[in-house]
């Protein structure tokens, strides 16, 4: 039996994935968590043996989150389960240790096929994944924003998607001054001059919708 914790912030999520897992005969949710808090502080006590993870919690972030968690745990597989597409975050979490990334709009066979892979130690990519994964080694050159740090990214997706830098302070427990120095380095490394052109790169790379 694969016992399984949640993850979410919505309540309706983990309702919903309860009741696919209850059609399977070996996939159990044995705990759920509706932040990234909640989840460390049940990792540090129980055992688990797949862990659905959202990227967007309220209190500590999906990536940050699953950073802490591969310092107290890193042989428990962690499965990506957001409404972001992969161009946003996969390659990232990927690298911080996820075993997997899906989509929410995946089907639940593929979400099911997905658990029972990284149960065993191994790693699911979508097909889709797969394929932007290979186009980035033919072309041999890494994409513009992967230069930026983990917290760099996601505030320039968060400028991208139109958010002011005091609703993004807020949202990441952050100051303004905080927000603003970060910024200064996307700017500078994207070699962009403005928010407008940060928003018009993000939209071209399908980074925000």
């Amino acid at each position: 039996m694969i016992r399984i914790i949640i993850a979410d912030d919505h309540a309706v999520v983990r309702k919903g994935l309860k009741q696919i897992f209850d059609e399977t005969l070996d996939l159990v949710v044995t705990d759920e968590a509706n932040s990234g808090i909640e989840l460390l502080e049940k990792i540090k006590k129980n055992d688990y043996d797949v862990v659905i993870l959202d990227i967007s919690m309220p209190g500590k972030d999906g990536l940050d989150t699953l950073k802490e968690l591969k310092g107290i745990k890193p042989d428990l597989p962690v499965l990506i389960f957001t409404i972001y597409p992969e161009e946003q975050y996969a390659v990232r979490v990927l690298k911080a240790g996820a075993s997997g990334y899906i989509n929410k709009e995946s089907e639940p066979e593929l979400l099911i096929e997905a658990i029972r892979k990284v149960s065993h130690g191994r790693k699911y990519i979508s097909p889709y994944l797969a394929e932007l994964l290979a186009s980035n080694l033919d072309t041999g050159e890494a994409p513009l924003h992967e230069q930026l740090s983990d917290r760099e990214y996601q505030v320039m997706c968060m400028i991208a998607s139109g958010k002011t830098a005091t609703d993004i302070a807020k949202e990441l427990s952050l100051s303004i001054n905080t927000i603003s120095t970060y910024r200064i380095r996307i700017l500078e490394k994207m070699g962009m001059k403005n928010n407008a052109e940060i928003t018009h790169y993000a939209l071209k790379n399908r980074l925000v919708e």
